[in-house]
């Protein structure tokens, strides 16, 4: 996993699109919210989010 996030950072710099950096950590934090929310009691409050 961190050889993959190398890569990608690696990628940004050397082809000057960090504009890429706010999308992939929004869709990272999703992924982590779905996944955290899919066994909890809190799955009801963030569905209403969306």
């Amino acid at each position: 996993m961190l050889d993959l996030l190398k890569d990608l950072w690696g990628l940004m710099r050397e082809r000057k699109k960090f504009w890429l950096a706010p999308i992939i950590v929004v869709m990272l934090l999703l992924g982590a919210l779905i996944v955290l929310a899919q066994g909890s009691v809190v799955a009801p409050f963030i569905y209403t989010l969306f």
